[in-house]
C-alpha cells in the first residue's frame, strides 16, 4: 500500500505589485498517519503557553516567543518537511513578449511542488483561501498537475483549519523578513537564528536540491 502525504501550501508578498522585493510560495508536508499526532502536540503547546488565536509570523512577539520557540523545537524533532520557492521580483522581466503574471505565478508553484511529489505516493494538496478568485487558481493548478496521478485530493482550505499550514506561514516569515534585513524585532531575530542553527545555513541562500528536512530554492531568473 502507497503511503499518503498531506502538503499544505501558503504563499508570502506574492502579488505583482505590492510593493515587496520577494515571491515566496511555500509548504509543510507531512505523512497522513503523523497528522493527528502533531495537531495534538501544537495543541499541547497552544494551551501549555496559553497561546490564542492563529499562528503566524506577524504575531511573533517576545511574551509569544516561548511558546514559537516551542513550535519551531517540535518542527526540527519531527518528520514535517519545509520547501519553499523564492523569487526576487525585480528579476522579473515583464517587459517579454506575452508574459502574465498569472502564469508565471502557476510556473513557481510548479517548481514548488511538482519536483518534490514521489510518483509511488499518494498527496493531499491543500491551499490556504487567499481571495475572490481561489476557485479559478485552483482549477488553473490542477490543469497544470494534472498529468500526476501521485495526486488524489487538491483543494482550499481556510488557514485557521489547519496548524500545519499555518507553521508554513511561520517559517515563510522568518525566511521574508530575513531576505529584507529587518531586524527590530528581537523575538523575530532570536526565532531566525533558532531556526538558522537547525539547518546550518543562513535563510538566504538555496539548500542543495537532495535536502528533505528543509529545502529552499532561490530561484534566478537572470
Amino acid at each position: 500500500m502507497s503511503k499518503t502525504y498531506n502538503i499544505y501550501c501558503d504563499e508570502s508578498t506574492h502579488l505583482q505589485h505590492d510593493g515587496m522585493p520577494y515571491m515566496i510560495i511555500a509548504y509543510t508536508s507531512t505523512g497522513y498517519n503523523q497528522l493527528k499526532q502533531h495537531n495534538e502536540h501544537i495543541k499541547m503547546l497552544r494551551a501549555k503557553h496559553k497561546f490564542k488565536g492563529e499562528i503566524k509570523w506577524s504575531s511573533v512577539s517576545k511574551s509569544q516567543y516561548p511558546f514559537y520557540s516551542d513550535l519551531v523545537e517540535y518542527f526540527f524533532a519531527t518528520d514535517i518537511k519545509f520547501r519553499a520557492v523564492i523569487v526576487d521580483k525585480s528579476q522579473i522581466d515583464e517587459t517579454r513578449e506575452n508574459f502574465k503574471y498569472s502564469d508565471f505565478y502557476f510556473q513557481m508553484y510548479y517548481q514548488l511542488l511538482f519536483h518534490k511529489i514521489n510518483p509511488d505516493c499518494k498527496h493531499n494538496i491543500y491551499l490556504d483561501v487567499k481571495d475572490t478568485c481561489s476557485q479559478g487558481k485552483l482549477k488553473k493548478l490542477a490543469d497544470i498537475l494534472n498529468h500526476s496521478k501521485a495526486i488524489r485530493n487538491l483543494q482550499f482550505i481556510k488557514s485557521h483549519e489547519s496548524y500545519l499550514m499555518q507553521l508554513a506561514d511561520l517559517i515563510m516569515g522568518a525566511i521574508n523578513y530575513h531576505l529584507r534585513k529587518l531586524n527590530t524585532v528581537t523575538a523575530k531575530t532570536n526565532l531566525i537564528k533558532k531556526i538558522e542553527s537547525h539547518t546550518k545555513i543562513e535563510l538566504t541562500e538555496s539548500t542543495p536540491k537532495s535536502a528533505e528536512k528543509f529545502n529552499l530554492f532561490f530561484i534566478d531568473l537572470k
